[in-house]
């Protein structure tokens, strides 16, 4: 936790585009990421080595820098005293809780670590939890765990078979991205996905949004409507569906300006406007089920 140490868990993302550069060059064989950490997966007595790697990655969405518009030149943060205005070397930058206005409890790298984990590189298994008993909410980033050596598969794969047969996923603390956190491991193929979970204060009662809602019963005819429109539209699932299509008209907004051209505007979506008549929801449905029929034979 020594904030003047490496990074324990730190993950350098691929260029944009991944590692073909491109973030069209969808042609190209993705080469899968090195292992951004390596320890010891651990259930008792039972010790394996293992390899820790990001199951999603960011390395294909677009960024930009922040430049000085009048020199082109990139700009730099850097901390700085608020009362003073003068930089603060990283020497001097300290942890504070505050306590009061402009009143800090300081607290020294020395102290942090003593309440870390005795171990930043074992993924001990304490507890077990009936799979699918922990809610989607809690789910924070997956990652993928594998045996780091021919050795290792042995024990690897008892622990990942007897989660699976048993219908439980495995509980432990584990030092990630500079903070101690609660993760799930739970067996997927030849593999274990290991998601860090959130932290309890971090997630919100749906009481407090769902509680108020009335019980209503649906009307029997609009629901077999509202089945024969989510039957039309019913497909096989597709990474397609979850591309981000705001990062290919930024692409074309970049090579325009990069030739010279004048970008092309898209127009723009019209919004539902609010008419202020009474729609009944059986014949707003019966047109929707009607529109929907020619676009399925486009389909």
């Amino acid at each position: 936790m020594n904030r003047r140490d490496p990074e324990m868990f730190r993950h350098v993302p691929e260029p944009p585009g991944g590692r073909s550069g491109c973030p069209r060059d969808k042609g190209v064989t993705a080469v899968p990421p090195r292992s951004f950490w390596k320890g010891y997966l651990k259930l008792s007595l039972v010790t394996c080595p293992v390899a820790l790697m990001p199951a999603v990655s960011e390395g294909g969405r677009l960024r930009f820098h922040t430049l000085n518009r009048t020199t082109g030149n990139r700009v730099q943060r850097q901390y700085v005293d608020a009362e003073t205005g003068k930089r603060v070397a990283e020497e001097d930058q300290a942890r504070g809780y505050p306590r009061g206005e402009d009143d800090h409890v300081i607290l020294e790298d020395e102290e942090l670590d003593e309440v870390a984990l005795e171990s930043t590189r074992t993924i001990d298994i304490q507890e077990f939890v009936p799979s699918g008993k922990i809610g989607w909410i809690w789910f924070d980033r997956p990652h993928f765990l594998v045996p780091d050596d021919t050795v290792a598969e042995e024990a690897f794969s008892v622990i990942r078979e007897a989660m699976r047969s048993t219908g439980t996923v495995g509980i432990a603390r584990l030092v990630m991205y500079r903070r101690e956190r609660a993760v799930m491991l739970m067996p997927k193929g030849k593999g274990i996905v290991l998601w860090t979970l959130r932290y309890g204060d971090e997630v919100r009662d749906e009481a407090d949004y769902f509680g108020n809602l009335r019980e209503a019963k649906p009307d029997g005819e609009a629901l077999k409507l509202v089945s024969k429109l989510i039957d039309a539209r019913t497909a096989d699932w597709d990474p397609k569906l979850v591309e981000d299509p705001v990062q290919d008209r930024l692409l074309d907004l970049i090579e325009s300006k990069r030739k010279g051209r004048k970008p092309a505007r898209k127009s723009k979506a019209e919004e539902p406007r609010e008419s202020g008549k009474v729609v009944s929801i059986i014949d707003a449905l019966k047109r929707s089920i009607a529109a929907e029929k020619p676009a399925a034979r486009k389909r």
